[in-house]
């Protein structure tokens, strides 16, 4: 078995395309494209005096909330370069919460399975497990651009 197919049985519900494509697909969502590197980033929340901006390198993106900051966070840490956001604002914190978690638990997992190994071996790996979670993301898709809504209005037929 391979270190990606462990890491996934381990935090079975807790793995970020299954957080994904349970919570965030299976709904109305947009479809959101930032212009950050397919790789692992570091990324920051900063509160400034027009709002609340992700700095990713050296980009800086607006967001509406905090709840919104964190749950693009979680997918320019991992370098997604296309994913999905909830239409209905309402469930992003809840969601960003889950998707939180999950990536300290797993960076907690890909630290003990590398325990004793080299700097080298643990980057090694965890560029890899990364890479796996960008592909099933990009597999799973960001959707379309803008939600289809019912267009039908009529309340007589």
């Amino acid at each position: 078995m391979d270190v990606t197919s462990d890491l996934k049985a381990r935090l079975g519900k807790d793995w970020i395309p299954a957080i994904y494509a349970d919570k965030v697909r299976s709904q109305r969502t947009r479809s959101y494209s930032p212009d950050v590197p397919e790789k692992e980033n570091a990324a920051e929340i900063f509160y400034t005096l027009l709002g609340i901006e992700l700095k990713v390198g050296n980009k800086r993106f607006a967001c509406p909330d905090l709840a919104t900051a964190r749950y693009l966070r979680t997918f320019a840490r991992i370098g997604c370069r296309e994913f999905a956001i909830p239409y209905d604002v309402s469930r992003i914190s809840v969601i960003a919460d889950e998707l939180e978690t999950a990536w300290q638990r797993l960076l907690l997992l890909i630290e003990l399975r590398a325990k004793g190994t080299t700097a080298q071996a643990r980057g090694r790996l965890r560029s890899t497990v990364l890479r796996s979670l960008r592909k099933e993301l990009a597999d799973i898709g960001a959707g379309e651009m803008m939600p289809s809504f019912k267009q039908s209005t009529k309340q007589r037929s």
